[in-house]
């Protein structure tokens, strides 16, 4: 028997390899082209034979061949940002149950850390899970953005940023004064994030941006590069403020840029609820029983040359005259005319005075959905004033600068998600949480179940700022507490409703929409586990010796079970809002996750009643860990057996994955 047949996988703790997936799409769409060489040390790896490629698409290459300039954008840091892209994370996020709110029930995440970091670890759990993405990064205006300056080793810089390891010579910072507003560093930061977090949208997803006119240009070149030119949706105009700053030296701004990009073309159409305003048109001067209508012009703007077959003359019902226009055609054949007069749906004004008539157009025969316009005015979606006074109404002082209004993500909510599903929606610049404010008044308004991600550095609060004074000690405490304060109001109205409705009719307080109002906070750290290193292929003896010393007892004594729990959970690939139960199995304390799909038992003794047990419960996966065989290999070969055995005959989707960490 070889070996291999009787040895568990191992899970692997780092996060997806995005080189090693998009390799994997090539190969499924031109497997020739995928060869053997060796690498610098002599070993067999798969390659891709590149002449082959540029063979199979001839059709694009011999343009490109015949010249050396290409079409698209660069920047110093380019080629760094996509080995960025391609470095795995060892990280983990931890659970934090203090500063949740319903915890075990919610599916509602808020992750305080380093984006680029918890979007590499968001890769193999939330990949092609999200429905819509909102964020409003830090605009480079030539004041200092945070980002981590050595990427090389962003974990252990965000963690003596965040306070949680001690070296004072890490630090996020960049723009230094002297360097104004250079678009390199903005880019830079921007485009590994928005990489990964295209792979986190669904086929159908959608992505909108707020920017300002100092980056809006590289913005719209780095997300046709990254989503495709032909997956540009609109760039939308938001009016922020309505006053005039006479501070200004040359034109005051008024407005802001909304980029919306798709994940792809399943995205065909696009409609918004109607709207107040919308429907403010409509009235009914007539009195006609039929409701509220609006007219429209019956006159072409083609010409009766151009269109003869649309000429004849129309009778007005009050006078009797027959009338015609002197040059355009009308806009209808004669046949539906009649049916329009038949039907009663022209109108020549309260008199009968009109020179033409007019098309009535009734509310009732209305979609109730609409084509969105490209202008946010500052009626429907609110401004930066609204904002502010959204949070200070809620903390009772001014805890934090410029926030949107959360109407402005509440109406691209309700164009890019759906009321009957269970849409996630990702915030990865949180900020204060408008995004989950939006997402929680949404749900409300129409009874949804969209549930949100939020991720938020914990950039400190100034010393002297009112955040600062009134306890919070960074941006994201201030936006933890900022849904704690939202969903305590909802509460409250909910239940308002419920007595309300109780008294009208008992029973009727049963039938008000389940809302989740909660949500589970998780924070970036170190992995659970001490993951190998090999980032150093040909590593110093002493080095060598030093990591197997490090992986004789490779968990952290000081990491907890739920801790650990989770890491296996984000590292298998399951999202961190599953239903998580301890069942008991062979005596044994399992956690059973998604109804039995995957099955963990962080016992420190495996037995083979254990093994039988989970066998015989047929999970999707079972990981437990090694140090449970404590050396038995035996035992660990009999699982493996065991296993292979219940896999016999099966499709490999419904067979047992056995793994060891």
């Amino acid at each position: 028997m070889n070996d291999n047949t009787r040895k568990p996988e191992m899970l692997d703790l780092r996060t997806l390899n995005v080189a090693k997936d998009k390799g994997a799409q090539l190969k499924q769409l031109f497997p020739s082209v995928f060869t053997e060489t060796r690498n610098e040390n002599g070993k067999l790896v798969e390659s891709i034979d590149f002449e082959k490629l540029k063979a199979e698409l001839s059709q694009f290459s011999d343009f490109f061949e015949s010249r050396r300039e290409r079409y698209g954008m660069d920047w110093p840091g380019k080629k760094e940002c996509l080995r960025i892209i391609q470095q795995p994370s060892v990280a983990t996020l931890k659970p934090c149950r203090e500063e949740s709110v319903n915890f075990d029930n919610t599916e509602n995440l808020y992750i305080e850390g380093d984006n680029l970091e918890v979007l590499k670890l968001l890769q193999k759990s939330y990949y092609s899970k999200v429905k819509m993405i909102y964020i409003d990064p830090p605009y480079n205006t030539g004041k200092e953005f945070i980002y981590p300056d050595n990427y090389t080793e962003s974990l252990e810089t965000y963690l003596a940023y965040a306070g949680l390891v001690d070296d004072e010579g890490k630090h996020f910072s960049t723009n230094a004064p002297n360097e104004g507003r250079f678009h390199t560093k903005w880019l830079n930061m921007m485009y590994p994030r928005l990489y990964l977090a295209r792979n986190l949208l669904r086929d159908d997803g959608v992505i909108f941006i707020s920017i300002d006119d100092n980056e809006v240009s590289n913005l719209r070149k780095l997300c046709d590069e990254i989503f495709g030119e032909e997956n540009f949706i609109s760039s939308i105009v938001w009016e922020k403020r309505y006053t005039r700053s006479n501070n200004a030296k040359l034109f005051a701004t008024l407005t802001e840029h909304i980029l919306c990009y798709r994940k792809g073309s399943e995205v065909e159409n696009i409609r918004e609820p109607r709207n107040e305003k919308a429907d403010s048109i409509y009235s009914n001067p007539d009195n006609d029983p039929r409701g509220d209508w609006t007219s429209v012009s019956y006159v072409n703007p083609a010409t009766k040359q151009q269109r003869p077959n649309l000429v004849y003359p129309i009778k007005n019902p009050f006078t009797g005259a027959y009338v015609e226009h002197p040059t355009n055609a009308w806009k209808y054949e004669k046949s539906v005319y009649e049916e329009h007069v038949r039907d009663n749906k022209l109108y020549w004004g309260i008199n009968g005075n009109n020179t033409y008539p007019r098309l009535k157009k009734f509310l009732s025969e209305m979609n109730q959905e609409m084509v969105p316009v490209n202008f946010w005015d500052r009626e429907s979606t609110g401004t930066t004033d609204e904002g502010s006074k959204e949070v200070d109404e809620l903390f009772g002082a001014k805890v934090f600068d410029f926030p949107k209004p959360f109407r402005l993500i509440k109406r691209a909510l309700s164009i890019a998600t759906a009321r009957d599903s269970n849409d996630i929606v990702l915030d990865f610049f949180s900020g204060s949480s408008p995004t989950a404010h939006a997402v929680l008044v949404l749900n409300k308004e129409d009874g949804g179940n969209r549930k949100f991600i939020m991720v938020q550095l914990p950039e400190p609060c100034d010393k002297n700022s009112e955040a600062s004074k009134a306890g919070y000690r960074t941006i994201a405490d201030i936006g933890k507490e900022r849904i704690r304060r939202v969903i305590k109001k909802i509460e409250g109205d909910q239940k308002a409703k419920a007595i309300k409705a109780s008294k009208q009719l008992p029973g009727m307080e049963d039938k008000l929409p389940q809302l989740d109002l909660g949500f589970k906070v998780f924070k970036l750290n170190k992995s659970n586990f001490k993951v190998w290193d090999g980032s150093n292929t040909k590593p110093a003896e002493e080095d060598l010796f030093k990591q197997l010393e490090l992986h004789i007892d490779h968990i952290n004594p000081s990491s907890t079970q739920e801790e650990i729990l989770y890491e296996l959970l984000l590292k298998a690939g399951f999202v961190l809002t599953e239903k998580v139960e301890k069942i008991g199995l062979a005596g044994k304390a399992v956690f059973s996750i998604a109804e039995g799909s995957l099955l963990i038992c962080l016992e420190d003794e495996i037995t083979r009643e254990l093994i039988d047990a989970v066998a015989e419960a047929e999970p999707l996966q079972f990981i437990c860990l090694d140090e449970g065989f404590r050396g038995n290999d035996q035992l660990k070969a009999n699982a493996v057996q065991t296993f292979t055995a219940r896999n016999q005959g099966r499709d490999k989707a419904e067979q047992i994955v056995f793994r060891t960490v």
